[in-house]
């Protein structure tokens, strides 16, 4: 696949997952966060195995790649409590930036770590400015943030970063829509548990089904799949980097949905992010085959 739509595939899920912190304050009061992100993998892993079904989309098990797999789904089962949890505490732009903010960072170290990958005088550039922007987005008047809240945040950015990495992996062996469906639906049993600890009440009503369905489908299964397809020709860390247009959509669904306040600051860090994210996109013809597959 062409670099260049790769990480436009990359930039389309990222705006759809921003919409996810949005979609939960839009949720009952019932729903609590660990219970939600039980439902998304729920709804997204099932969504995506029935589509492979459908599809009649063949696995060849002796060439699964059985601890890459595992790694990711256990990944996405720490994901989901911790940035849905971190969103609660901290609010939903807040909660998005530091979140996907951390995630170039530690996704750079781990692509190092696994594949050897130095990083790119490019990525440390627009991972920078895109970091930058991050922060200014977080300044606001008056504004406290919860230690705790932050804390999950970040994990819930390594656990992303941890993701990306193993997922490059993946789809080496198994096509993407595959792989996503045995990444998720392994990820959604493990959190089975949630299921009878928290009240799923909410689930019942139009809200309920209407959010578990946006949350499975479209930031879940659709999102992943075009993730996944785009690692094949896009490195972890920029994929990753790229990112960064989710805590955008989540700032800017913040302000004109959920009526969050914007200042100067904020527009300067929301175009630092857009310039970050048009940088690293952005592959001149004479560069386009310098990416390489891992």
């Amino acid at each position: 696949m062409n670099t260049s739509l790769s990480k436009i595939l990359i930039l389309c899920a990222a705006v759809l997952w921003g919409t996810t912190g949005t979609a939960q304050a839009l949720a009952s009061a019932e729903a609590h966060s660990v219970a939600i992100g039980a439902v998304r993998l729920a709804v997204g892993g099932l969504s995506l195995l029935a589509a492979c079904l459908i599809q009649k989309k063949k696995v060849n098990v002796r060439h699964l790649p059985i601890l890459p797999l595992t790694v990711a789904a256990a990944s996405m089962a720490v994901y989901q409590p911790l940035f849905f949890s971190a969103v609660i505490k901290t609010g939903v732009a807040v909660g998005t930036m530091v979140a996907i903010g951390s995630a170039p960072l530690l996704s750079g170290v781990l692509d190092y770590i696994v594949y050897s990958k130095k990083p790119t005088k490019k990525w440390l550039l627009a991972t920078f400015t895109g970091i930058l922007g991050c922060c200014c987005l977080l300044l606001k008047k008056d504004s406290q943030i919860d230690v705790i809240g932050l804390g999950m945040a970040i994990g819930a950015g390594a656990s992303f970063a941890c993701y990306t990495t193993v997922n490059k992996k993946i789809v080496q062996y198994v096509d993407p829509q595959v792989g996503a469906s045995l990444v998720f639906t392994t990820a959604a049993v493990l959190l089975i548990p949630c299921w009878f600890m928290y009240d799923m009440s909410w689930l019942v009503s139009l809200n309920g089904i209407g959010i578990a369905l946006h949350l499975g489908i479209l930031t879940t299964a659709l999102a992943y799949v075009l993730f996944s397809t785009a690692l094949k020709s896009v490195h972890a860390s920029t994929a990753v980097t790229l990112s960064l247009a989710e805590p955008v959509t989540a700032f800017l669904l913040g302000v004109f949905l959920l009526g969050e306040s914007l200042t100067l600051v904020n527009i300067c860090g929301a175009a630092l992010v857009f310039v970050s994210l048009a940088f690293l996109t952005y592959s001149p013809k004479s560069s386009l085959n310098q990416e390489v597959h891992i």
